[in-house]
């Protein structure tokens, strides 16, 4: 059995580190006491930004590891399985 490499997801950095510099700003927001709506509008935002993230993770997981999986038919079933509980645990 071949031993499993993950992906790199470096390409994500410069987006985390800009949702990181979103939360700043929502912290200077709260602190200086913003309308409401405004911090919504950049909490939105912020979660927009991170779904993206989730996604382009999820798409290089399904296209990396989960592909690489239907070599073995325990694996591709273990992997699928994963799927499963992953999938369970983002239900909102």
């Amino acid at each position: 059995m071949e031993k499993h490499t993950n992906p790199s997801h470096l390409e994500n950095l410069p987006r985390l580190n800009r949702i990181a510099g979103q939360i700043e700003g929502i912290k200077k927001m709260i602190e200086e006491g913003r309308y409401c709506p405004e911090i919504l509008s950049q909490l939105r935002a912020v979660r927009s930004a991170v779904k993206a993230v989730e996604s382009n993770i999820l798409q290089k997981h399904l296209q990396h590891c989960v592909a690489q999986s239907f070599s073995s038919v325990q694996e591709r079933d273990e992997k699928l399985a994963e799927l499963k509980t992953l999938f369970d645990r983002f239900e909102e």
